[in-house]
């Protein structure tokens, strides 16, 4: 995991627990958007994204240094974060058949 990304997941947890998201089913129910009881590729970025919308301030699609915990790090693209979140989301599809089920929502990525 790269310090962005690891930094992105650190800023995501507590709203993460905000969510009120206590079971695995709670992530699948959470994600889930059009209620199919499955999660796509879209989905899953757009559920993990609001982290980096959150840190970047002024809105540019870009997290700046400055925007970063600790003031640190190499410029992200907001498409750049969400190409690896398409990456996470492939290992963590186990069936490969395009979707994310609870189990696989709760197992890490392979």
């Amino acid at each position: 995991m790269t310090r962005v990304a690891f930094l992105l997941l650190s800023c995501a947890l507590p709203m993460l627990a905000n969510a009120q998201v206590q079971r695995t089913g709670d992530y699948l129910s959470k994600m889930d958007a059009n209620g199919d009881g499955k999660v796509s590729l879209v989905e899953y970025q757009d559920w993990l994204t609001y982290a980096f919308d959150g840190m970047d301030r002024d809105r540019d699609g870009v997290l700046s240094p400055s925007e970063q915990p600790g003031g640190k790090g190499q410029p992200l693209t907001r498409e750049q974060h969400r190409t690896r979140l398409a990456e996470r989301f492939r290992k963590q599809d186990a069936n490969r058949d395009g979707y994310l089920s609870a189990r696989e929502l709760a197992a890490p990525p392979q």
